[in-house]
């Protein structure tokens, strides 16, 4: 499953918010699948969104292509109706189909205040986050969705970080970003019902510890060296890469029974177990398992015991 496929080929994939890590990776990975992606975001090599990083979706379409397959970037803020709107319009002229739908977009993690009470929270942050985590992927899929179901079979990515069932066990110190993160699954189990009658599956899927470019950052580390990280922080031995999540994700959309997961949320090395996919060091980290026995368990044992 992880690579040599090309059980995509012919199909066509919107990544909402491909800009940089798993949203990068999982255009990448259904690219090499054999895909057309449309990557979308609002940093170009011109303008950089509010996040401020410098990676672009012109390097994210870039590298689909490289992967084998047609990557496309288009500019768009998901929260501009119309902009999406017309982004969907270009892809039925384009193609006259839509196979593959995932909504990644996010970018509020500059807007986060953890440990901080919702009345003494910056409202006018607090309120962004949620649109971009809610609001954009509504705009999203209301756009989006009546090309998807044009043909039966369309799946539905919703990206979120965690599960529900995890994170009522573990509060997140923020109230806002714990709603943030809990409405893309809500939306995926909700998209489920709505897109069974046409032949479509929903799936809420959430990364493990991520080595996303702004994480390897926070450490000081590369892709190359991210071990040395783990000095700083131990449970930083079960990151993993995006491109992990990515492989998933080009699974799942090339499973003819993937319905079995339809209206599920679900950790990507949960999925990763079933479909035999690994992350680029040959490994298949757990970190659901990790962090449940061992951060939160107390289990005395180390990371490459799940991995």
């Amino acid at each position: 499953m992880n690579a040599g496929t090309r059980a995509l080929e012919g199909k066509v994939a919107l990544v909402a918010g491909a800009t940089r890590g798993a949203g990068r990776a999982m255009a990448v990975e259904l690219g090499r699948a054999g895909a057309v992606v449309y990557a979308t975001g609002r940093t170009t090599r011109e303008r950089r969104s509010e996040v401020g990083r410098p990676e672009t979706i012109e390097e994210t379409a870039e590298l689909v292509t490289a992967a084998g397959g047609t990557g496309i970037a288009v500019r768009v803020d998901h929260l501009e109706t119309d902009q999406v709107r017309a982004l969907v319009e270009r892809i039925d002229r384009d193609h006259g189909r839509l196979d593959v739908l995932v909504n990644d977009v996010w970018g509020g993690d500059h807007l986060l205040e953890f440990e901080t009470r919702v009345w003494d929270l910056s409202i006018e942050r607090a309120l962004r986050m949620l649109r971009l985590a809610q609001d954009a992927h509504l705009i999203t899929s209301h756009c989006a969705l009546p090309l998807l179901i044009r043909r039966p079979g369309g799946l539905v990515v919703e990206i979120t970080d965690g599960t529900p069932e995890f994170n009522t066990d573990h509060y997140r110190e923020n109230m806002v970003f714990d709603l943030a993160k809990y409405a893309p699954a809500r939306m995926a189990w909700a998209l489920a019902h709505e897109l069974k009658p046409y032949g479509g599956t929903a799936v809420c899927l959430s990364p493990g510890f991520l080595r996303s470019e702004e994480m390897l950052d926070h450490f000081g580390v590369t892709e190359e060296n991210w071990r040395d990280a783990v000095a700083k922080d131990p449970h930083f031995a079960i990151a993993e890469s995006p491109a992990f999540l990515g492989r998933v994700v080009a699974a799942l959309a090339g499973d003819p029974e993937r319905g079995r997961w339809n209206g599920q949320a679900r950790f990507g090395g949960e999925l990763a177990a079933h479909y035999g996919v690994t992350d680029v060091d040959g490994s298949r980290p757990d970190c659901l398992g990790y962090f449940t026995d061992v951060v939160f368990g107390g289990k005395r044992a180390g990371a490459e015991a799940y991995r």
